[in-house]
């Protein structure tokens, strides 16, 4: 018997165009659908030309059958899983918003400077000069500062002023922390912090804005009360 069925895996092919859960479900439903009954056409067409010396074999049209009902449970299934991730996202959002308004500590490789200031945090394993600098978009090194680190934690404050006491505008800024290992300089790993001013979604995910510096959920480090 020729197989009168649509596979399965053309009808579930995810949309190119953006639409809502149930916009999906209908367009995957819709297809099914079509599909199904142009195969009981074809189904009974079948039926009612077959030849009675031999028969068609029933396990074959009683497997496609199963068939679409696996991929009709199986919209199902997918439809209700997309709309337990909107809920799921959506209470994320409610909670993530309680860190707007408070300073909080996260990881990135720029430094957010808000009203003039910003801060960097890194940890170094004994005292030494430490070098930072920040640089703009383009590449061009704005700021070019050496502190003098403790063993352990470490702040350095940046107060908004380039190497030539320039105001900088606010903004996101491309920040490197290297310090000395003997005589090889190296690379030190370090957070930032700043006042969280806003949480947004992008794409499958929470970002916490600190001003021009927008970071995922999972970068924030730290919470000041």
């Amino acid at each position: 018997m020729t197989s009168l069925l649509t596979t399965p895996a053309s009808i579930m092919a995810p949309s190119t165009a953006a639409g809502s859960a149930s916009s999906v479900k209908d367009s995957a439903q819709s297809s099914l659908t079509h599909n199904y009954n142009d195969f009981l056409k074809l189904l009974m067409t079948q039926l009612q030309n077959q030849d009675p010396t031999s028969p068609m074999d029933t396990n074959q049209f009683t497997s496609q059958l199963v068939q679409y009902s696996s991929v009709e449970q199986q919209i199902a299934t997918n439809t209700s899983l997309t709309q337990l991730i909107q809920l799921t996202q959506g209470g994320e959002v409610l909670q993530a918003s309680s860190l707007v308004g408070k300073p909080v500590t996260v990881a990135s490789d720029r430094i957010a400077l808000q009203s003039g200031k910003g801060a960097v945090q890194f940890d170094t394993p004994g005292a030494g000069p430490v070098s930072i600098g920040v640089y703009s978009d383009a590449g061009m090194k704005l700021r070019d500062a050496v502190v003098s680190s403790q063993a352990g934690h470490n702040t350095w404050s940046w107060d908004g002023r380039d190497s030539q006491g320039n105001v900088v505008p606010d903004g996101a800024y491309r920040t490197i922390v290297s310090g000395q290992t003997g005589d090889t300089a190296q690379t030190l790993p370090f957070t930032v912090s700043g006042t969280a001013t806003g949480v947004k979604k992008s794409g499958n995910a929470l970002q916490v804005e600190l001003g021009a510096l927008k970071v995922d959920l999972s970068a924030v480090q730290s919470l000041a009360p």
